[in-house]
């Protein structure tokens, strides 16, 4: 499962998919339900952002 996550076309689906939804969750989930969303989906794209950049270092895995 480590390698399916890790591989770069997974973490480019990650990062574009959940910024997206984070970015359209307040306007089509009402209240703080629509927040938290945000919130949580912001998180993943940002963790799949650090696993790109982390990928293009040299001397990584």
């Amino acid at each position: 499962m480590k390698t399916l996550l890790s591989a770069k076309p997974v973490l480019w689906f990650l990062f574009l998919f959940n910024l997206a939804v984070a970015a359209l969750a307040p306007f089509v989930v009402d209240g703080t339900q629509g927040v938290m969303t945000a919130v949580g989906m912001g998180v993943v794209a940002l963790g799949a952002g650090v696993g790109l950049l982390r990928s293009r270092q040299p001397g990584s895995v």
